[in-house]
């Protein structure tokens, strides 16, 4: 019985794409055989929902496969209060989205915004299928990270797995590395309206990049276990403090300071939006590696 619920709905999802490739009404962009396939992969999510009205209005590129645990077998454009359904229905099963897409030959790429437990998992079964990944899980291990690298350099498929998708975050730790070799101090300081895991993966992110470069910080008071000093970070002397206050956009700052100065990067987020345009760099310039790359910041 399940190989028939799965046979029928691998025919079912067969049908309503091939509507949605021949029908010239269902997207506000025209389809092609030569747009990039885009399948996000954690539809529901707000990030999965803004990707999905992002890549319909994008150039070159389309929404060929939702998948989701969440509301399975909704139509993805409706989910997203688009005017007009995209009849893509959310999937479960990424196998069987692949599956679909991978006769067409076209050009494919999976977005990961899954957990990090599933990512390696989900970008083997792309690469299987002849697809491109570009991951945004937070809180992804190195040694996840590693494994993948080692995987796509043996297998020539390109990933790119971005620790964030904010440019504005990327930004703010190009210029945080830069003042790094100009201060003796820094303390960073995040804001966020909801408890989660803290430090976030952007204070991390910050911290890694300022340490090993030979600077030690913070030297005055290096050695204190004072828990209102907040939580050391590495072994150069960074320190976070992690606020978490309701109705506060998510921020993130980093002071430094020096004789008779204190210079302040500042960083917030006010909406999901602000991950749109990362993705969307993210998605075309990963058709073009054949291994993986850290960071979205290398093609900035």
């Amino acid at each position: 019985m399940a190989a028939l619920n799965s046979s029928f709905q691998l025919t079912e999802y067969k049908r309503t794409h091939k509507r949605l490739v021949t029908s010239p009404i269902i997207c506000s962009v025209q389809t092609s055989q030569n747009n990039i396939k885009v399948v996000i992969n954690g539809a529901t999510k707000d990030i999965g929902k803004a990707a999905i009205l992002a890549v319909t209005k994008a150039r070159g590129m389309e929404i060929a496969g939702a998948v989701d645990s969440h509301l399975v077998g909704q139509d993805i454009g409706m989910v997203c209060n688009m005017e007009e359904a995209l009849e893509i229905p959310i999937i479960n099963d990424l196998t069987m989205v692949l599956g679909s897409i991978s006769q067409s030959k076209a050009t494919g790429v999976v977005v990961d915004l899954t957990e990090p437990s599933t990512v390696y998992d989900n970008v083997k079964q792309a690469t299987a299928f002849g697809m491109k990944s570009v991951v945004y899980v937070p809180k992804i291990s190195l040694d996840t990270v590693t494994a993948l690298s080692a995987f796509c350099e043996k297998a020539s498929m390109g990933c790119l797995v971005a620790p964030t998708l904010s440019i504005g975050s990327i930004l703010l730790q190009q210029a945080a590395i830069s003042a790094s070799f100009h201060y003796n101090n820094v303390e960073i300081v995040e804001s966020r309206a909801k408890a989660s895991d803290f430090p976030s993966q952007d204070a991390v992110q910050i911290a890694n990049n300022l340490s090993n470069l030979g600077q030690i910080y913070n030297r005055e008071d290096l050695s204190t276990n004072e828990l209102a000093r907040g939580q050391l970070l590495g072994e150069d002397g960074i320190r976070v403090h992690s606020l978490v206050l309701p109705g506060l956009p998510s921020s993130t700052t980093v002071h430094f300071s020096g004789a008779g100065e204190v210079y302040s990067l500042k960083h917030d987020i006010t909406d999901v939006q602000c991950l749109v345009p990362g993705l969307i760099l993210a998605i075309r310039r990963v058709v073009r590696l054949k291994n993986l790359v850290y960071g979205l910041e290398k093609f900035l």
